[in-house]
Parts: structure tokens; C-alpha cells; sequence
């Protein structure tokens, strides 16, 4: 099989990339048969576990991180297994650490920092909101992958990869506003949100407002800050109060795919059709998108070159060979069964 993969692992232990994690961590949200078959696909293919930096000797100076936060997104599946690939190939080590919601996944870099000579990190996911002195504690470069950014960051030291969420937001509802919708609803972040689904929601307005069309509070469900995730069983949820509470609406835009899906469902069980009745967009481009039905009209992010991009980024920088910089990609619309044309 050649080099093995956490990704792998997770494919011969019929679990997701979360889960093996998670058995590596030794994180209690876990069942323990599950972990006990986890570990012994990892002992029967010689797998070294590298997101556990305390196996890793302090003077392995090879050696970078990846602070995931948000490791339910099946998006961050094929990243993860890219970097980790692109690491491997130039000869370092990997450090998969999952971060919790509630954890700062500055305060983890730094304690990893201290068990190890890292030689540089990838925060993916999450959001970033750190102070400046705070950030002078890290010493090594980083990369910061489709992380919601709220502060500003030392460009010496730091570079992000992501896409332009308001632009690409701006997309979507263009899209449905040239296919004659004008009573667009939509499924977004916590009112309170500061980061990546915050940008979308602005998206959104801004599209609203270019194309003439009032912005309708009655047609907007926010996510519940403390419970709800980027999950179906959000979508389902808010689609069905956006339903029971006969808004008047042609078109739904969920900020995630795994909400739309979530929302497709609810729409379908309350007896109406897509996209007879509704038209329904998401945005990640997940695979399981494609295979719902009706297929899901989404925005595509470009994972692959997001993650060839942020290894690349960084290992230019250590080795010395280029400078931090800042890139953003597009993402890609792709039409498909569950939007229609009603003009």
C-alpha cells in the first residue's frame, strides 16, 4: 500500500477521519470497541500515529503540525490526507492535534511548541482572533487554512489560504436572482458569528441589495450559537420553522451543504417539491452533494488546491526558498437537479 495514511486507516476501519483521531487522542467520545478495532487496524499496517507529539523525540527538529478545528467537515477529510501525503514526501513528520470548539488553538500551538521543535504549523478550520502579544509567543511560521480571520495577523511569520467568502456568497445569490428569484431565504450563522459564515450572510445582503431586492428578516434563520452545527439535522430544523412559520419564499440558500441536505429533507416532508416549489443552493461542494436527490446546487471549493497551496506556502518558508503570503482561490458553481428557472 506504500505510505499509510490516517485517511486510509480510517477507510479499513469503516470509520471517519474524525473517529481514528479521536482513538489516537485517546478522547473519551469515543466507543471503546470502536477504539479497540481502530487500534488494532493501526498495529496490523504499521501505522505511526503522528498527530501524538509526546511519541515524537523533542530533537526531531522535522516535524510540523496541524491543528484541526472543526473535524466533522468532511471538506477537511481530503485536505488532511493531502498534507499529510505532501509532508511525508518531503521527508517530516505530521502532527494531526484536533482542537476543541471551545479550546484557543493558539494556547495548543504553543504548548506543542514546547514539547517540540516544530518547524512550522497549518491551522485549519475554526476562526482566528488573537492578540498580538499573545502571537509573539509562537515562534515558528504558520499557515492559516480556510480559517475565519478576525484580527490582524503578523504577515512575517504567517500566511492564509482561503477563498473570498463574501464574493463567492455573492455567486450564489446572483445565481438565483438571474433564474428570477427574488424571495430567497437562507440558512446561516449565529447572529452573532464573526467569521466565515458571517461573511457568507453579508454576501448574501450584498447580492440582495445589488439586484434591488429588500432584505426580509423574516426570511433569515440563524443558527443557534451554543447547539446547532454545520449539520443536517440544523438544516432540517430551521428549514421546517422557516415552513411551519409560512414564509413566503422560491428559493433557499444554506451557507453549508450538509445544511441544505438537512433542509432538503424537511422541505420534502412537508409535501413540497424540489425545485418545483423550491429551489435549494449550498456552498462546500461536498461529494455527498452530488449524490442526494435531487443533486445539490452548489459552490464548490477548490480542497485540493487549497491544500497543495498551504504545504506549499509553508514548507517555501521553511526552507527559505519564498515569503509568507496571503492567497485566495475561487470556488466553482456548480449547477445542478435541485435549482430551476421560474422567469
Amino acid at each position: 500500500m506504500g505510505d499509510i495514511t490516517i485517511k486510509d486507516i480510517a477507510r479499513l476501519s469503516g470509520v471517519g477521519v474524525s473517529t481514528v483521531s479521536r482513538a489516537i487522542n485517546n478522547h473519551p467520545d469515543i466507543n471503546q470497541e470502536t477504539k479497540q478495532l481502530i487500534m488494532k487496524v493501526i498495529q496490523e499496517n504499521n501505522y505511526i500515529p503522528n498527530n501524538s507529539a509526546r511519541n515524537l523525540k523533542r530533537s526531531d527538529a522535522n516535524t510540523i503540525a496541524v491543528l484541526i478545528k472543526g473535524i466533522t467537515n468532511p471538506l477537511f477529510n481530503e485536505m488532511i490526507d493531502i498534507i499529510e501525503s505532501e509532508t511525508r514526501k518531503r521527508k517530516y513528520s505530521f502532527i494531526l492535534q484536533r482542537v476543541e470548539e471551545h479550546e484557543n488553538e493558539l494556547d495548543i500551538a504553543i504548548e506543542l511548541t514546547k514539547e517540540k521543535r516544530l518547524k512550522g504549523i497549518v491551522f485549519l478550520g475554526g476562526i482566528f482572533a488573537q492578540s498580538e502579544e499573545k502571537l509573539k509567543q509562537l515562534n515558528v511560521p504558520f499557515v492559516l487554512s480556510t480559517v475565519g480571520i478576525i484580527s490582524e495577523v503578523g504577515g512575517s511569520k504567517c500566511s492564509s489560504v482561503s477563498l473570498d467568502d463574501l464574493k463567492e456568497s455573492r455567486k450564489i445569490v446572483d445565481y438565483l436572482c438571474d433564474l428570477g428569484h427574488e424571495k430567497i431565504a437562507i440558512i446561516t450563522s449565529c447572529s452573532d458569528d464573526q467569521s466565515i459564515g458571517e461573511l457568507r450572510f453579508q454576501g448574501y445582503k450584498k447580492a440582495l441589495q445589488e439586484h434591488g431586492i429588500p432584505f426580509d428578516e423574516k426570511l433569515v434563520k440563524h443558527m443557534d450559537g451554543v447547539n446547532d452545527k454545520y449539520d443536517m439535522q440544523t438544516g432540517y430544523r430551521l428549514a421546517k420553522e422557516l415552513l411551519t412559520e409560512e414564509a413566503d419564499f422560491t428559493a433557499l440558500y444554506c451557507i453549508a451543504d450538509r445544511v441544505a441536505i438537512g433542509a432538503c429533507r424537511a422541505i420534502r416532508d412537508a409535501g413540497k417539491r424540489i425545485p418545483e416549489d423550491i429551489s435549494v443552493v449550498g456552498f462546500d461542494g461536498i461529494e455527498g452533494g452530488a449524490y442526494y436527490c435531487p443533486s445539490l446546487t452548489t459552490l464548490r471549493q477548490p480542497v485540493e488546491k487549497m491544500a497543495k497551496e498551504t504545504i506549499d506556502i509553508l514548507f517555501e518558508v521553511i526552507k527559505k526558498r519564498g515569503e509568507h503570503r496571503q492567497v485566495i482561490l475561487e470556488g466553482e458553481l456548480l449547477e445542478r437537479e435541485s435549482t430551476r428557472r421560474i422567469k
